[in-house]
């Protein structure tokens, strides 16, 4: 598939969903449009993400013929102009939740204060059709967003929100109307018009929905502060001339400066100069990184100290930033099996919830008492009110935003929903050696001469050799004899053999440096040393032998030591009930002395890549949730298998396909981190949904008039309209409760 023809990712925002099945109806319609691979809607934070080769303004338009407002985003819009368009619809929501308020405020006061003539006397006849008018006029106000909503839904034979909110208002003031027309014939106890019902209900409604954004605005703050870092401008370096730009404007291999105190435009390499810089924003660590020239630095990094120039390698939506933003945008949008389940059950929720209004109308008409007529609107009026699946629809995507956002932020991306699930019910972990738990970059760990020769002659005639290699440990001798300063000799004869070590001529003397395997071929006695090389090998170095003229003149051992904290995060996972697996390519002695160091009692040595992926599939087989922790590369096929794939990034490789994870950090303590996170989603996101449900199946009986035969007791409706505008919010409060949860105390 060409870059053509791949699919593209199309990011809506979408104005006028009120609940979870405003979800439902927004994603069958752009569902249905040609050229439409898939479709996340996300009601927590308003907006559809779709793939596929779709024109943007068609789905636009099909979101509007559905009766929302929808418009094309950017995945690094201006997080002021998100919070612009949030602030205004709090102010517009709070002066209609204000208007309804106090004039429902006035006419319950009225009520019970005897301010308002009788219904039916002289004076009433010209005071009630006018207060009628008026409260026509704030429902209007105060509720034209549900009614216009309603209209448009029950148009295309669909059902929400809106919907029970229109009919539930909308019948209180027909049914007063009734009331004021028909006063004299009607029943004693029938004969109250429910005016202030109808405005406290959009009072309390508008007022929860306003709380619930503000709320669910600090939910997505994760976003905003992370496409915040960008920067607006970068300085160039164009013709010998120094010019602030848009970053907009910043071509690839451009040369940019940046000075202390300056965040970093674009991804690029160091060309002149030195610094430190902060990189919390990547990693989640918030010690200086030193760079030098050659090294990386990242798009919304802080220069520290000094002054550089670098070269621009990664720019717009290709930098390690944006792809952050775009992972978490997709993990936050996307949908847990637990997620599946609330949706089902909020697509039928409305139409269920109009049936059963219609129900208890007809129960309290047909069997109700006196005057039955009002006791059949009171109660089917409260069970309207009270069922909206607000809190539902919210339940789970509120609380994988907040996870996603918070993970983000301490150096995990999380990228999908799926993985935030599962990795709290992982049963055990496999880990890679090299790069996972060790560092990954082999050091001489000691020299040893033998002889007459010294410990400077030893490594000099082996970084000689070396210089022509281009063996992974080759780097590890050249590095030592740097920093030694030890000048190389010219070699020549230079001859390489695969899988033992290197042959040359150097200072008219023949020299071999490798394994013990090149030594036995050589015919180069080792029995003095055996004990030597194996106690090396004992303690997780690789000895590496070096002869000359046939001769062993030393040993040189070469070590990848294991990350400071790898010790401490193996023991957290152990903590957690996980069975741990250390996997790798080395030989069975090294991986015993680097697992016995790191903690670890199983071990597979030797495993190649296809291996580690059938091990991951035989642990499935025999019934574990298998977590594969590896660097996303020569892993790759384990990683893809896994239940959860953990890749240990660099902080800039974040595009690594195959996990589901990535540890920008590189530091394995962040794997107990993201499955404590895991544990507290899940465990959040089922209190929400019990909340939730339990919400709804014990207030719509009791709405009902369940408990007015027992204890004479009914609901009232604004009681009812404030409940469901609170169930909501608290379900928000619970989520947010995430961000302050803590994930690195030790177990």
């Amino acid at each position: 598939m060409s870059i053509e023809d791949s699919p593209k990712p199309i990011r809506l925002s979408i104005l006028g969903m009120s609940c979870a099945g405003c979800v439902s109806v927004v994603e069958a319609a752009l569902a249905n449009v040609d050229g439409v691979i898939s479709v996340a809607v996300n009601f927590a934070d308003h907006s559809a993400d779709i793939q596929g080769h779709a024109d943007p303004v068609l789905l636009i338009q099909v979101v509007r013929e559905a009766g929302y407002e929808a418009a094309q985003m950017d995945e690094l819009e201006d997080p002021a102009d998100q919070e612009e368009r949030e602030l205004i619809r709090y102010h517009m929501l709070m002066k209609k939740a204000g208007v309804a308020g106090l004039f429902g405020a006035f006419l319950m006061a009225g009520e019970h204060l005897d301010w308002f003539p009788e219904i039916g006397s002289l004076s009433g006849l010209w005071f009630w059709p006018e207060m009628a008018l008026l409260t026509l006029a704030i429902l209007a106000y105060s509720g034209w967003h549900f009614y216009s909503g309603a209209i448009k839904s029950l148009t295309l034979g669909q059902a929400n929100m809106d919907t029970l909110i229109a009919i539930g208002t909308g019948s209180a003031w027909l049914y007063s109307c009734v009331v004021i027309d028909f006063y004299a014939t009607l029943p004693s106890l029938a004969k109250h018009a429910y005016f202030e019902a109808a405005v406290v209900i959009l009072a309390f409604i508008n007022l929860g929905t306003g709380l619930e954004t503000m709320a669910r605005g600090k939910t997505s703050g994760a976003i905003r502060k992370l496409i915040g870092l960008q920067p607006r401008t970068a300085r160039v370096i164009r013709n010998g001339e120094e010019l602030d730009v848009p970053i907009e404007s910043v071509g690839l291999g451009e040369t940019l400066r940046v000075r202390p105190g300056e965040k970093i435009a674009v991804d690029g390499v160091l060309l002149e100069g030195h610094s430190t810089l902060d990189e919390s924003m990547l990693t989640g660590e918030p010690i200086p990184v030193e760079k030098v020239v050659g090294s990386e630095v990242a798009a919304g990094t802080m220069n520290r100290t000094g002054s550089f120039l670098f070269k621009a390698t990664r720019i717009g939506r290709d930098t390690a930033l944006a792809q952050i933003i775009l992972s978490v945008r997709q993990a936050q949008g996307s949908k847990p099996e637990i997620a599946r389940l609330a949706d089902k059950i909020s697509g039928v929720f409305v139409p269920a919830v109009l049936a059963l209004s219609t129900l208890t109308f007809l129960i309290w008409f047909t069997w109700g008492p006196d005057p039955s007529l009002g006791y059949a609107f009171v109660t089917s009026m409260t069970v309207l009110v009270i069922a909206c699946p607000c809190a539902l629809g919210l339940a789970t995507p509120i609380s994988v935003m907040v996870a996603v956002g918070r993970s983000a932020q301490s150096g995990i991306l999380i990228r999908n929903g799926q993985a935030l699930q599962t990795a709290g019910r992982l049963s055990c972990v496999i880990l890679d050696k090299t790069g996972t738990i060790t560092e990954g970059k082999p050091a001489v760990s000691s020299v040893k001469a033998i002889g007459h020769f010294s410990e400077e002659l030893v490594l000099q005639y082996a970084a000689s050799l070396e210089s022509g290699s281009e063996h992974p440990l080759a780097a590890s001798v050249l590095s030592a004899a740097e920093n030694k300063q030890i000048k190389l000799q010219k070699v020549s004869q230079f001859e390489a053999i695969a899988g033992r070590g290197v042959l040359a001529i150097v200072d008219n003397k023949a020299i071999a440096f490798g394994n013990k395997s090149l030594m036995e071929a050589k015919a180069i006695s080792l029995t003095r040393y055996e004990k030597q090389i194996d106690n090396l090998s004992a303690t997780g170095q690789t000895p590496m032998l070096l002869a000359v003229d046939n001769k062993i003149a030393g040993i040189i051992a070469v070590t990848d030591p294991i990350k400071k904290d790898s010790a401490a995060a193996i023991q957290r996972l152990k903590n957690q009930g996980l069975r741990i697996i250390m996997v790798t390519g080395d030989n069975p002695i090294t991986a015993q002395a680097i697992a016995l160091q790191a903690g670890i009692t199983e071990v597979k040595a030797q495993v190649l890549p296809q291996d580690k992926a059938a091990l991951v599939k035989l642990l499935q087989q025999q019934g574990e949730k298998v977590g594969m922790v590896g660097d996303g590369i020569n892993d790759a096929p384990a990683l893809a298998c896994a239940d959860v794939g953990f890749a240990i990034g660099s902080g800039t490789d974040i595009a690594i396909e195959s996990a589901d994870v990535v540890i920008m950090q590189g530091s394995l303590s962040k794997v107990p981190e993201a499955i404590e996170l895991s544990k507290a989603t899940v465990a959040n996101i089922k209190q929400n949904l019990v909340g939730a449900f339990f919400y709804n199946t014990m207030s719509l009986p009791i709405a009902a008039g369940v408990l007015y035969p027992l204890f004479g007791i009914l609901l009232n409706p604004m009681i009812a309209g404030a409940a469901m505008a609170m169930s909501s919010l608290t379900v928000v409060m619970n989520a947010n409760r995430l961000r302050w949860v803590k994930l690195d105390i030790e177990q």
